[in-house]
């Protein structure tokens, strides 16, 4: 679950501001407001501030850019363990399927790519991620 949660909190503040944010945002609302119009709209305000206070940084060096992102992700974290705390097992299940499904969504990284349907035939170094670097080689003289 804390995994769950976390992914949940990392696709939130990679989604934001990027052109999947829209429909981020909407499926994001009715994830945690659970078929409940008030917690819906209350998670659309929160989602509407996290977006604010990421676009408010855009101007800072990246390191403060990227100390926001953290804090942004942390606090949604929190949200979607408290929320995977608060509800009964069965319900448990289907949030933890929407939270990965949300973290599929964003294809884990800002642009919102999306990886499906492939076949690797031979070494395979394969990564999606906002930010992220890869070193690898293949054979005697890697």
């Amino acid at each position: 679950m804390t995994a769950a949660a976390a992914a949940g909190g990392t696709a939130v503040a990679e989604a934001a501001g990027s052109e999947l944010w829209a429909r981020f945002r909407t499926r994001c609302a009715r994830l945690v407001g659970r078929g409940d119009p008030d917690r819906e709209s209350e998670a659309l305000e929160r989602l509407d501030r996290t977006a604010a206070r990421l676009a408010a940084g855009a101007d800072a060096d990246e390191r403060e850019r990227e100390w926001q992102r953290e804090v942004q992700a942390r606090v949604w974290r929190e949200e979607f363990a408290a929320l995977l705390d608060s509800v009964a097992a069965a319900e448990r299940d289907e949030l933890l399927a929407g939270l990965l499904a949300l973290r599929v969504r964003t294809g884990g990284h800002e642009s919102g790519g999306t990886v499906s349907g492939n076949t690797f035939h031979g070494p395979v170094a394969f990564q999606t991620g906002a930010r992220s670097t890869q070193e690898i080689r293949f054979g005697a003289a890697g």
